[in-house]
C-alpha cells in the first residue's frame, strides 16, 4: 500500500500560479510511475501530468502544456506540479497518483495508488 498526501492547493487569481506537492511518507517511490489529474464538479477525472521513474521523461495534457510543469525529488519522495498562468478552468479538485508500472500512463485506470486530493480554485 502507498500513502499520498497532497498539499498545496487553494485560491489563487487567473494568471497567477500554485506549486501542489505530493509527498509518499515512509516509502521511497523512486519505482513507480506518478501523475496528477484533476476532476471538476459534474466531470470525470482528467489526465494533467505524469512522470517517469527517474524523472527524465514527463507528458502532459494539451490543456496544460507550456503552463504546468511536473518534477519529482526522489529523495524526498515528493513529486511537484508547478502550475502558471491559471486558468478558471482549471479549477477541479487535483489527485496525485502512483503505479510501478512504466510507460506513459495518462488514464485513471493505469494508477494503483491515489491521494486524497486538493482543492485548486482560479478565480476571474
Amino acid at each position: 500500500q502507498v500513502q499520498l498526501v497532497e498539499s498545496g492547493g487553494g485560491l489563487v487569481q487567473a494568471g497567477g500560479s500554485l506549486r501542489l506537492s505530493c509527498r509518499a511518507p515512509g516509502r521511497t517511490f523512486g519505482s513507480y510511475t506518478m501523475g496528477w489529474f484533476r476532476q471538476a464538479p459534474g466531470k470525470e477525472r482528467e489526465f494533467v501530468a505524469t512522470i517517469s521513474w527517474g524523472g527524465g521523461s514527463t507528458y502532459y495534457a494539451d490543456s496544460v502544456k507550456g503552463r504546468f510543469t511536473i518534477s519529482r525529488d526522489n529523495a524526498r519522495n515528493t513529486v511537484y506540479l508547478q502550475m502558471n498562468s491559471l486558468k478558471p478552468e482549471d479549477t477541479a479538485v487535483y489527485y496525485c497518483a502512483a503505479d510501478p508500472s512504466l510507460g506513459v500512463l495518462t488514464t485513471p485506470g493505469d494508477y494503483d495508488y491515489w491521494g486524497q486530493g486538493t482543492q485548486v480554485t482560479v478565480s476571474s
